[in-house]
């Protein structure tokens, strides 16, 4: 095993098992809790970020490209809990606008149904980071949980690919999937368009795009999506610094993605900026209360609503952008995305109903 690989795997260790230290200790050692716009921040989160602000860890924005996306794939793994166990996984690939494009099927086990209801997830990461291999951890726990069939899909990154490669990718990976589905065990009619932060962002572009399908999309599960790029809300600057997402780190994922500043007024790339959203799927969205992305994600449910969209926002006020990968080491980010979860499960059995 490399030295890097080494070093990372026993800073991870440790880093688990500072974080299971009991509440009262973390406590202690974290200070007074941090508060903004009145919410006060979850202490072991709190001791996450001390925790990796004391590592020497480089901010995001400093770091190449190749090098973010490897500490992105490495800290989703360390930090994302046991595998849940899952039926089955397979690896294929489907036409995409550029050619073939990779997806990862996961199959719950112990499954009766002959059409599984079926997850079409689109990774976070900025557009330019995060992986199939990346996000395995997070979409086994979804498929072992939720009873669905996962598609992750592999979509073009930045800045090799720029907008709107993958918003394009996003909706023909839905397309294919609606027009393959039954060969593949899956149910054509109940496919649910999700993703977090950029992957929110993509699913929610891709939901405008085909709500005037014959089989549209049943659902949107969007967490903490990033639905503005101008990123002119309070919440972006209120917690511009310190809570793992920065205003520097989405500048410089803006920066690789869009080709110039005047795609921010493109719905496929800013979500939030659409004239109408009438007719697009029903949506389960998901903020996080120490994220810069919270107002713009709020902002977006309430826009839906006002639109007739069936709209259920929550927010998980004590937490950060990105806790879906932090289940396995911060017990508030375990039982949110359990939640979350159990909010989806509600949804797909109201709409067999």
């Amino acid at each position: 095993m490399p030295l890097k690989e080494i070093v990372r795997e026993l800073q991870g260790k440790a880093a688990n098992l500072a974080l299971r230290m009991p509440i009262a200790w973390v406590n202690i050692l974290a200070g007074p809790p941090a508060a903004v716009d009145g919410r006060t921040l979850d202490g072991r989160t709190q001791w996450f970020l001390q925790l990796l602000a004391r590592s020497g860890q480089q901010p995001l924005h400093k770091l190449s490209i190749a090098e973010a996306r490897e500490d992105f794939d490495a800290f989703m793994l360390l930090l994302g809990g046991r595998p849940a166990p899952v039926g089955e996984i397979v690896d294929r690939t489907m036409p995409g606008p550029a050619g073939p494009m990779r997806i990862r099927i996961y199959r719950p086990a112990g499954t009766v149904a002959r059409l599984l209801p079926t997850i079409l997830y689109f990774h976070g990461g900025g557009w330019v980071i995060g992986s199939l291999e990346g996000y395995d951890l997070a979409c086994r726990y979804f498929c072992a949980r939720s009873g669905c069939a996962i598609v992750s899909v592999d979509y073009r990154l930045a800045p090799e690919h720029k907008f709107p490669a993958a918003i394009d990718d996003g909706i023909a990976a839905y397309r294919w999937l609606a027009s393959e589905a039954t060969g593949l065990g899956l149910d054509a009619g109940r496919i649910v368009l999700a993703g977090d932060s950029a992957g929110g962002a993509i699913a929610a572009a891709a939901a405008q795009e085909l709500r005037g399908e014959p089989q549209p999309p049943c659902l949107q599960w969007l967490i903490y999506p990033a639905t503005d790029l101008a990123g002119d809300t309070a919440s972006q600057r209120s917690c511009r610094d310190g809570f793992l997402l920065t205003h520097a780190d989405m500048e410089w994922f803006r920066g690789h993605y869009l080709n110039t500043p005047a795609e921010i007024d493109d719905p496929r790339a800013s979500p939030l900026r659409a004239t109408d959203l009438t007719g697009v799927a029903p949506a389960l969205v998901f903020t996080a209360g120490f994220d810069p992305l919270r107002d713009e994600g709020e902002a977006y449910a309430r826009r839906l609503g006002a639109a007739g969209v069936k709209t259920i926002h929550r927010e998980f006020e004590t937490l950060i952008h990105g806790f879906i990968g932090m289940r396995g080491a911060i017990q508030a980010a375990a039982r949110a995305t359990d939640d979350m979860v159990a909010g989806l499960r509600h949804e797909l059995a109201q709409l067999g109903r």
